[in-house]
């Protein structure tokens, strides 16, 4: 397995680097600031002026496949987004923003010719936003195949009707479609083939964005969840991304790729915080000595350095085996990259605040939303939980017809014989006349 990073990727990551020095990091307290004046339901200007720059710099889209004219391997990406995750501002700056990726992935891989040129070109070009509604308050969505909206046929159209939360990006102005996830046949006895994905233009009468969902406190920043409702809304039927019973089919093949960047974003922000942490503990004294010479620091740092390598290792593991064998084939490696880098990058933010004390729950060093985004990402792309009982499904299936003669893996005891033959040649054998 070669993970070298390919020397393409390591010239954009040059380039990104010096972007965020000259441009992001310099406007990040703005960023904050206008996310807080402004609110959810707005545009935050200094967003817009970077744009035109990230593009003149020739860092934009660059989260589009390898299939595509200029894109990158998922191994090539992943480097990038770690260098685009240490900041909340970064990645829309770029058009690598999350719900936007993964509906543009959505409708190049699924869409009609029609459909990318009405949405998926202004996506591009990040003339417009998109939004991704599949959440609901009344089921567990967690599971998918419990999304309970209905998509129903109605000569030429669809009626859609259902109640959506964290619903990503919907209170955004500039949003204009809506990728909505719901059920086209209810009664179907194989329980993945029930759901329809159609696209949904905001505009659309029924659709209303009823109100701004906090995340762990935060409006727009680290994301602008919403609550949705579809009240009898219609749309041509050729609105259908890739035909009817195919949701489930299409979450899955969205989710994989979506899930590698979450990952690194993670990595690229615990990176940055236990960077934080060292240089607060080598200057800040306490007890008569630096917090980095207090034996919990030290141990802290060391636990954080490890858990990021770990991490960033598996993550490029998944990203190399989702370019050479594909995401079925990966899928375990997947769940486990979106089990261990959320955990991780917890665990890293919640020394630091320790770390940084009081001021460590404010915003003044990045730790509160860093936290809220961490948590989020416990949740985001399927719960630790989904994750873990696929990853322990596949490893008992891994070894369920195999032979433990050839891996020494058996768990069977002794047999009497085997444990009689035991006894007579070991250090102290059962006595022959004993009872």
């Amino acid at each position: 397995m070669d993970i070298t990073q390919s020397e393409r990727s390591r010239e954009l990551a040059e380039r990104l680097q010096r972007f965020m020095a000259e441009h992001i990091y310099p406007n990040e307290r703005r960023f904050y600031q206008e996310a807080e004046r402004l609110g959810p339901w707005s545009t935050y200007p200094v967003v817009e002026e970077l744009k035109p720059l990230a593009r003149q710099a020739g860092l934009w889209n660059l989260f589009l496949p390898a299939h595509e004219e200029g894109g990158l391997t998922n191994l090539e990406y992943a480097p990038l987004c770690e260098i685009m995750g240490r900041s909340h501002l970064a990645p829309e700056v770029f058009n690598c923003n999350a719900p936007d990726t993964g509906n543009m992935e959505t409708i190049l891989r699924y869409g009609t010719q029609a459909q990318k040129d009405r949405w998926l070109k202004p996506l591009l070009a990040g003339e417009i936003r998109s939004s991704f509604a599949m959440t609901e308050p009344d089921v567990a969505s967690s599971d998918a195949t419990n999304v309970a909206s209905s998509i129903t046929r109605d000569g030429d159209d669809y009626v859609i009707n259902g109640r959506k939360w964290y619903t990503t990006g919907a209170t955004d102005p500039r949003c204009k479609i809506i990728i909505f996830m719901g059920q086209t046949d209810p009664a179907n006895p194989d329980r993945h083939k029930r759901q329809s994905m159609v696209l949904v233009p905001k505009d659309t009468p029924g659709v209303s964005v009823i109100r701004s969902l906090p995340v762990l406190g935060f409006y727009g920043v680290p994301d602008r969840a919403s609550e949705v409702i579809f009240d009898n809304v219609r749309v041509p039927a050729s609105n259908i991304l890739l035909g009817e019973g195919r949701g489930f089919e299409i979450a899955q093949g969205r989710l994989g790729p979506g899930r590698i960047h979450h990952c690194m974003r993670l990595i690229g922000l615990s990176e940055r915080v236990l960077e934080r942490m060292c240089r607060r503990a080598l200057n800040r004294v306490a007890f008569g000595k630096p917090l980095a010479e207090q034996t919990v620091t030290l141990e802290r740092v060391a636990e954080a350095r490890m858990k990021i390598e770990q991490a960033r290792l598996l993550t490029m593991k998944a990203a190399y085996m989702m370019d050479t064998v594909g995401n079925k084939a990966a899928r375990q490696e997947i769940a486990m990259i979106k089990v261990v880098a959320p955990t991780m990058a917890q665990a890293i933010v919640d020394w630091a605040i320790q770390a940084f004390g009081g001021g460590g729950t404010s915003n003044d060093h990045f730790l509160a939303a860093a936290l809220a985004t961490t948590r989020l990402l416990r949740l985001a792309d399927g719960p630790d939980e989904v994750h873990r009982n696929q990853i322990g499904k596949l490893e008992l299936r891994r070894w369920l017809n195999t032979d433990p003669a050839r891996t020494g893996g058996g768990g069977e005891p002794l047999s009497p014989a085997e444990s009689a033959a035991w006894s007579d040649g070991g250090l102290w054998p059962r006595p022959k006349d004993f009872r």
